[in-house]
């Protein structure tokens, strides 16, 4: 991909840059008030850095002036769903395996019709591209002719994608139509990897949707088909450890059964009466697992030393009853912890708003517990740290110069309250606060509209028009 030809794009750069841990993103941090970002014909970040210091080669390509304006990296979503992009804000009269029976079986069972399914997926791309969410981790559909209309879409719109059918062989009657045998599971995973994986922007993962939804023998056979394609650098996404109502939530029903000693384990090739192994493990250095709220020491101990990473998904348990992930502790184990939407348990699609959720969520958490992320952190979260969890830090996630150019421009005027925000706020004398706020400030007020430009790999996103016909 590419624009074609060579620009320099001037705003206000605000990245993390490196690969810095994210005790180390707040010394990371780059914000440069006049900044060029050269892009070349390929693509890539040819430099980045002070306009003033733009080298000759690039201060005679033509520029795009976005000055009063913000240039970010695209946000990384590492947990979003297809299937339920028409189901936020769903009432379930319940927690989460209410709302899934009530709610998202339904919901996501109407995506047999391949028409409604091709709609959903332009609905779902525009949506993207409108909150700046260049690259993703989703959990996508059981149909196989949904799965084409998103990887169709998504490629022709021009985002990154990591994307698996919805894998169900067990479950009530709501998932009936989204339950397949173990075989068929099986072909249609091999037939989605074949034909998608290793593309330009597009890679596949292998999703069932939890353990209550597959069985030991879909665990051993989802183990056989990993050993096989893991070379290919095919993915394995997931949730764990959710919701933890005492006896009747997901987490009690898992371990009742399975009769394992930890949720963990049936990734883990463990999920025999016990914790024997039964297969191969699921976990690795592409396996992202999503909400991780409830997690033991140990589980955190195998996720750090597998390199497994966690999608942390706040507003979607705060609207699910799901609890805190204590931010600490998680953070502490050495695990990569990124933002996921969790769209549609998630009712807020813009990831720097998932970011002021997670800052909300964790100043609140009792006693020692309690942090005030600081704003770096949450940029790192929102970014870096998805690419990191993506096991693609070194293709996009920050502005560094030879990565691609994945990135967002914020207009503040587009949003009043943010431009309003930004020129009459408090700032600090010193500037490395101020500039500590300036970022809070973007981050907690962006809203949709002040996103102007999406990019990726240099080229301009630009997602088919909506439409107002119903199906």
């Amino acid at each position: 991909m590419g624009s074609g030809s060579p620009v320099v794009h001037r705003a206000h750069l605000f990245h993390i840059g490196g690969a810095p841990t994210l005790d180390d993103a707040r010394t990371h941090l780059i914000s440069i008030p006049d900044g060029a970002l050269a892009v070349g014909a390929d693509g890539t970040i040819a430099f980045s850095g002070p306009h003033a210091d733009l080298p000759v080669e690039c201060a005679r390509w033509p520029v795009s002036d976005h000055r009063g304006g913000f240039i970010l990296p695209g946000f990384v979503d590492t947990h979003i769903h297809f299937p339920q992009t028409y189901a936020t804000d769903s009432y379930g009269g319940g927690q989460l395996l209410e709302w899934l029976d009530n709610c998202i079986f339904p919901a996501e069972t109407r995506y047999a019709d391949p028409a409604f399914a091709q709609r959903a997926a332009a609905d779902f791309c525009r949506r993207r591209t409108a909150v700046g969410t260049t690259a993703a981790m989703v959990f996508g559909s059981a149909f196989p002719a949904a799965q084409d209309a998103l990887f169709t879409e998504t490629e022709r719109v021009g985002l990154r994608m990591v994307s698996g059918r919805g894998i169900q062989t067990t479950g009530q009657a709501s998932a009936a139509a989204l339950i397949t045998d173990i075989d068929t599971a099986i072909t249609r995973c091999v037939d989605e990897i074949d034909r998608w994986h290793g593309r330009d922007l597009i890679d596949v993962a292998l999703v069932p949707r939890f353990s209550l939804s597959v069985t030991p023998d879909t665990f051993v056979a989802l183990g056989e088909l990993y050993d096989d394609v893991r070379d290919r650098g095919v993915y394995f996404h997931t949730h764990l450890n959710e919701n933890n109502r005492p006896g009747t939530g997901e987490i009690a029903a898992t371990l009742g059964a399975y009769d394992v000693d930890s949720y963990l384990d049936t990734y883990d090739g463990r999920f025999l009466p016990g914790s024997r192994v039964g297969g191969s493990s699921l976990l690795g250095r592409r396996s992202v697992l999503a909400h991780a709220v409830h997690c033991t020491d140990a589980e955190l101990a195998r996720m750090a030393e597998a390199q497994t990473s966690i999608a942390h998904c706040p507003t979607s348990q705060l609207f699910l009853g799901s609890g805190t992930m204590p931010w600490r502790r998680t953070t502490a184990a050495g695990v990569t912890v990124a933002l996921g939407s969790d769209i549609g348990g998630g009712d807020e699609w813009l990831i720097p708003q998932v970011a002021a959720d997670c800052f909300k969520v964790h100043m609140s958490e009792v006693g020692d517990a309690g942090v005030s992320l600081h704003p770096a952190e949450l940029l790192f979260a929102a970014t870096l740290a998805g690419a990191r969890a993506l096991d693609r830090e070194d293709t996009f996630g920050n502005l560094d110069a030879g990565k691609a150019a994945d990135f967002v421009v914020v207009d503040p005027q587009r949003w009043e309250p943010l431009a309003r925000t930004l020129e009459h706020g408090i700032r600090a004398d010193d500037t490395e606060t101020a500039t500590a706020q300036t970022l809070f400030a973007l981050l907690m007020g962006l809203r949709e509209p002040a996103i102007t430009e999406v990019w990726v790999q240099g080229s301009l996103v630009t997602p088919a028009p909506s439409t107002s016909s119903q199906l």
